[in-house]
């Protein structure tokens, strides 16, 4: 798909059946792949990254079934999983490639190559690199270990601490099952207030995972496990409708299921600082996760800080919530977000671009951007530059703008959410 055109419709009303959260989805295929014994993934997401996970897995040995978005995965255990015969290809999910890189290193004696797409190749890997070579793992890449592709010769690990000096929970998760494949203990601090759907998931498949005192500490302990579970939806993909139904002039849009994670739910909290009419029901459990209802009506947003804590939990929703700070009355400031420069895109620097492409008076920053809202939305031409999150957010700003909005290589959002566009005709939007 190359492109497509959207104008924003008079109304809009609907309600939608949120996909399955990518990151619940690529851990439930993966942990469950550790385990010994089978079991079920319902509502699992069919973007592409997570269907890269499932292919490597089956490289490794595993056995899965997928019919639809129901996953049967047939654990074999850490010592079940055998030597690929070819590169592993993680296609474009950091996800797959970060987490496996954990899951390898733990594999005492077998040798593996993890690569991807043109996008990933391109992503910083020293920071699972050099905590895994702390442990005593055995990996080489280009650029020192900076750049995929991976080597990775499973090795003898030892028991180990380590500080992590970013919120990343693809680095907290990699350190994890590495400990965990390996069979040592794993004491980790410093910044581990990244999602904590890695933490919840053990846990639940019986690894002996306790947080005292700001530190997370596994011991090694009996095998993992199966857990079937439902995989909740996705709040950073819920966020576009959130944002959708915020900034258009008549909309109500209800998002069902969402995942309520309090790790994930810095986007909403955003939102409602920003004056936006949210309303939460039906709060409720499925597994270890909370979900609930959300539903979101046009609304007269003002701008606000983005800044500190809050950042980690709302990273992969900041494109979108730029597209609300746009449209809002007064300056939206974003801060402490130099992560966005490591995403598929650098995120800093296209989200600036395509605003300014529709108007908008903002200024990057080496760690954000500024915002001045309010100004009406122009029609333009705007890419994706690949990156999916950034096909969604031009695709909702093309619904306060007042001529159509192309946003260029379109068929980046399948790596996500390959409904997104049909959800949005849906709606009513052309």
């Amino acid at each position: 798909m190359q492109a497509r055109r959207i104008e924003s419709p008079p109304r809009m009303r609907g309600s939608i059946d949120i996909p399955g959260d990518k990151s619940i989805s690529h851990r439930a295929v993966m942990f469950n792949a550790l385990a010994h014994g089978s079991a079920r993934i319902t509502h699992f997401l069919t973007g592409a990254d997570c269907l890269a996970t499932i292919a490597c897995l089956r490289a490794l040995g595993v056995a899965i079934e997928q019919e639809g978005d129901t996953v049967a995965v047939h654990g074999c255990g850490v010592s079940g999983l055998h030597e690929a015969a070819d590169v592993l290809d993680c296609g474009n999910s950091g996800t797959t490639m970060r987490l496996l890189a954990g899951v390898l290193a733990g594999c005492d004696g077998r040798f593996s190559v993890l690569s991807g797409d043109a996008s990933l190749r391109s992503r910083p890997q020293r920071r699972i690199v050099a905590p895994l070579r702390a442990l005593g793992a055995q990996i080489d890449g280009r650029d020192g270990g900076e750049r995929a592709p991976l080597a990775i010769r499973g090795s003898r690990l030892h028991a180990g601490s380590y500080d992590l000096p970013i919120a990343s929970a693809q680095v907290k998760s990699a350190l994890l099952l590495a400990a965990l494949c390996a069979g040592v203990p794993l004491d980790l601090g410093g910044r581990i207030d990244g999602r904590d759907h890695t933490e919840r998931m053990l846990r639940g498949m019986g690894a002996a995972l306790v947080l005292e005192h700001g530190r997370l500490r596994l011991t090694p302990g009996a095998a993992l496990q199966p857990c079937s579970l439902r995989v909740p939806g996705d709040p950073s993909s819920a966020a576009f409708w959130w944002v959708a139904a915020a900034i258009h002039p008549d909309a109500e849009i209800t998002t069902c299921g969402v995942g309520m994670n309090a790790s994930r739910g810095g986007a909403l909290e955003v939102l409602r600082a920003m004056g936006a009419d949210v309303t939460v029901s039906a709060l409720r459990a499925e597994g270890d996760e909370p979900v609930a209802d959300v539903t979101v009506r046009s609304s007269a947003l003002r701008g606000t800080i983005i800044e500190g804590a809050i950042i980690p939990r709302l990273i992969d929703e900041i494109p979108v919530l730029a597209v609300a700070a746009a449209c809002a009355q007064g300056t939206t400031v974003v801060r402490d977000a130099q992560e966005l420069r490591a995403k598929e895109t650098d995120r800093i620097s296209t989200v600036v671009g395509g605003l300014r492409a529709l108007g908008v008076a903002v200024d990057a920053a080496d760690d954000g951007f500024r915002i001045d809202g309010g100004r009406q939305l122009v029609g333009a031409a705007l890419s994706s530059h690949g990156d999916h999150r950034l096909a969604m957010a031009w695709a909702v700003a093309a619904l306060a703008a007042r001529d159509a909005v192309l946003v260029g290589d379109a068929g980046a959002v399948d790596v996500s959410y390959p409904d997104f566009w049909a959800t949005l005709e849906q709606l009513g939007a052309a």
